[in-house]
Formats: structure tokens, sequence, C-alpha cells
């Protein structure tokens, strides 16, 4: 008989169970007070997973907003939003899903962003993190205006569509909009498609 050691599977769902436990209550944290003034300790009580674990895992704030990060992802779905919008042969219908996966990131991840801003300032490892995240947004973004070949708007270059995208889905638009001005993310979403349509496809 063949008995299946599962320990080491167990022990790495359970790893990674803390991992997110703490990223949760560290986002929390760095929301509320702010990524500079959070420590480890504070982050520990409110995880309630001791210090040494959290060094352990995740070894520093830094990993711990690469985390924060990941699960942001995960849970927003990026990938296969962009790969479903991708597949979209309608140009006026794909722009539509591209402002609908936009709104689901900041809907999901704002906060991540306004952590991750604060944090570059003062540490140039999470500085260089975020610019290398922010080069693959415009990948993304320049693999959906290069779908739209033949269809941009009479004049538009390629590399102008993609400066025209990269400034209509900004995060401070999402925050002016929607967190100040009282939009809903409906509204938010509507508006962006017809941005994007207008600017890219005329």
């Amino acid at each position: 008989m063949i008995v299946k050691d599962v320990s080491g599977g167990h022990r790495a769902r359970q790893a990674q169970a803390t991992r997110e436990q703490v990223a949760r209550a560290a986002r929390a944290l760095f929301r509320q007070q702010g990524y500079v003034a959070t420590t480890i300790a504070e982050i520990a009580l409110a995880a309630d997973i001791p210090a040494q674990t959290i060094y352990s895992s995740l070894r520093n704030k830094p990993g711990i907003l690469a985390e924060i990060l990941r699960l942001w992802i995960a849970e927003s779905e990026v990938q296969r939003q962009h790969e479903q919008a991708l597949a979209q042969p309608d140009p006026v219908r794909r722009l539509r899903m591209a402002a609908h996966w936009h709104r689901r990131q900041m809907e999901l991840g704002y906060d991540v962003i306004a952590i991750y801003t604060e944090a570059a300032r003062v540490d140039e490892v999470i500085a260089q993190a975020w610019r290398q995240i922010e080069a693959g947004r415009e990948r993304a973004v320049t693999s959906l205006v290069t779908s739209l070949d033949g269809q941009l708007a009479a004049g538009l270059t390629a590399k102008t569509a993609v400066d025209l995208y990269l400034a209509a889905t900004l995060a401070e638009a999402y925050s002016l909009l929607v967190l100040q001005r009282g939009w809903s993310l409906e509204q938010y979403e509507s508006w962006l498609g017809d941005q994007l349509l207008r600017q890219l496809l005329g």
C-alpha cells in the first residue's frame, strides 16, 4: 500500500495562508495610517501572527507589500480579462471591455496604488519594483492598441494611442471622479469607455 505524504502540501498551504493573513492586516494599516508610519510590530498585532513569523515568511515591509500586490492582481483577474478583450473581434466592444477591466482594478486596488506611491518615495527598491509594474502595464496597453491596427482614428499613431490610453486611465482620474466627486463605478466605467472610443477610434 502506498501512503501519500501530504505534510509538505499542508505546510505550504498553511504558510501561504499566513502570508495572506499578514498581507490583509498590513494593507488595512497601510491604508489607515500610511506605509511609512506602520511598523512590523503593529502588523503582527493586527494579524495575530508573531513578528518573527512575519520576518521568516515575508522578511520585511517591501516583502509584505509584494504579497499585497500579488493578491490584488489575482483578485482582479487582470491577465484573464486582458486576454478576453484581445480575443474580442469588435473594436468597440474590445475597448468597453478594457474600460471594465480598468474599473475593476481601481475598484479592488486603488488603495494599493496609493500605498505603493507613498512607499516608493522613501524606498528605492519599491520605487524600482513599481517602475517595473508600470512598464508591464504599458506593455499590456501596447498589445491592446496593436490589436486595433487598421482601426485607429485617422492620423493616430500607435504610440500616441498608447499615450492617450495611459492618460485616460490614470489612477488620479478614478480618485477624482469616484472617490472625491461621488461618481458610481458604472458612471466611471461608461465615461472611460467613451473616452477610449473617442480618442482611439474617433
